[in-house]
């Protein structure tokens, strides 16, 4: 029987846990996270599916320590396998098992390399991306490409329509990549680097709004950060305001040639842009609470949005 120590985390640790599983792999050790009281659970919980099946489960703060990789080589893997695990994992562990490591990345390398390549991938206005499967060098997400597949990103997605629909691809190339995989037939091929691109780690401040941007550019920001995630924000006489979820809207800026500008309108909340276009505002809060068009405090009224 085929052997992986699997490092697991999010919605595609869940899905490519329970794939490893289906397929008959036998799994001695699992590393996950406990999970962050102060962070939405939108995913699934891999400790949860890993009691579920008698796996020994482990959540340690670091397994890059010799007690933890003695640990793994006592389990005796064939592969190792990480799925969104949030940890790099040093050098001595890729050389644990007898047939590699993979990695499975939300995005269709050698693009977005990196940490939250979902969020990039949108804020940047792609119209795609997907999962990768790839072998895992020291490097991030340098490793030579398993295999791959492409989803959509449409115009109004949310960083979690997208997070699924990557989930279910990861599920899909674990699912038809694992048969070569175990048989050694698996051809793999090389990443050129020089074709892509790596991000870095987003925070909750990279939220914020910048009104020189584009009706565009703004919207997908707030998709990009939109709930569950921190999302996109900006003041207003010392309000903090959320936008929740916003449209493009068809209708130029009413306001044209005036600095950029928050107002309510027909019942609705609208911004408009830099470049002559407006914002529906679908869903406005202030303070944590909604903010209904008709209830707007008069220091949101026709209010200038800062240039920052």
């Amino acid at each position: 029987m085929t052997r992986a120590v699997v490092f697991a985390y999010s919605e595609v640790g869940v899905r490519c846990v329970r794939e490893l599983l289906a397929q008959g792999v036998e799994i001695p050790l699992l590393f996950t996270h406990p999970d962050d009281p102060g962070e939405t659970q939108w995913f699934g919980s891999v400790r949860t599916l890993a009691e579920a099946h008698d796996l020994r489960v482990e959540t340690p703060a670091t397994p890059n320590t010799p007690e933890w990789i003695a640990e793994g080589r006592a389990a005796d893997p064939d592969f190792l396998f990480s799925f969104y695990y949030r940890y790099l994992l040093n050098s001595t562990w890729l050389g644990v098992p007898r047939r590699g490591a993979l990695n499975m990345h939300g995005s269709l390398l050698p693009k977005y390399r990196g940490r939250a390549p979902v969020h990039w991938a949108i804020l940047n206005g792609e119209s795609a991306t997907g999962a990768s499967l790839h072998y895992m060098l020291e490097k991030p997400d340098a490793g030579a490409l398993v295999d791959q597949q492409s989803v959509p990103i449409l115009e109004n997605d949310t960083a979690l329509d997208v997070s699924l629909k990557v989930a279910a691809a990861a599920e899909q190339v674990l699912r038809r990549s694992l048969p070569p995989l175990i048989a050694g037939t698996v051809h793999a091929q090389p990443l050129d680097l020089g074709k892509g691109s790596y991000f870095g780690r987003r925070r909750p401040e990279d939220g914020r709004i910048d009104w020189r941007c584009t009706a565009r550019a703004v919207h997908d920001l707030v998709r990009a950060v939109a709930p569950p995630f921190p999302g996109a924000f900006t003041e207003v006489n010392g309000c903090r305001l959320a936008l929740l979820e916003t449209r493009v809207d068809a209708r130029p800026a009413r306001y044209l040639g005036q600095a950029p500008c928050l107002y309510a309108a027909d019942g609705e909340w609208y911004a408009d842009c830099v470049d002559g276009r407006r914002l529906w505002i679908v869903r406005l809060a202030m303070n944590g609470a909604p903010l209904p068009p008709d209830g707007a405090p008069p220091v949101l009224a026709h209010q200038p949005l800062a240039l920052v």
